[in-house]
């Protein structure tokens, strides 16, 4: 799996975490959604990795992804911010699979 960052999304990282320390993880949240193939990503900014996720490529700041949920993912993504949105978007070739993708801090 392989993951782009734009300038615009790697920025407003930057800004949101500030240079405090932690990992960044892109969370299939299956909660609320009704069942495990009902997901919704959403970037989340822990202490540690959760248990069970696997660092992806990427070209720039480090990701982790759930092992499990991979299979609902696309091999190749990119993450971009969206300023008229206020929101990160995920998307591949094939695909927009989260066009306003939430950031929680869960430190």
């Amino acid at each position: 799996m392989y993951i782009e960052w734009t300038e615009t999304a790697a920025g407003k990282i930057a800004g949101k975490v500030q240079g405090q320390e932690g990992y960044l993880q892109l969370k299939y949240d299956t909660d609320g959604c009704g069942c495990v193939v009902s997901g919704v990503t959403a970037l989340w900014w822990v202490n540690e990795p959760e248990e069970g996720t696997e660092k992806v490529e990427t070209n720039g700041i480090p990701l982790y992804v759930e092992k499990s949920k991979m299979i609902f993912l696309d091999e190749v993504m990119k993450i971009d911010f969206v300023p008229e949105a206020n929101s990160f978007q995920l998307k591949s070739p094939n695909q927009i699979l989260n066009p306003r993708m939430s950031f929680f801090k869960k430190i």
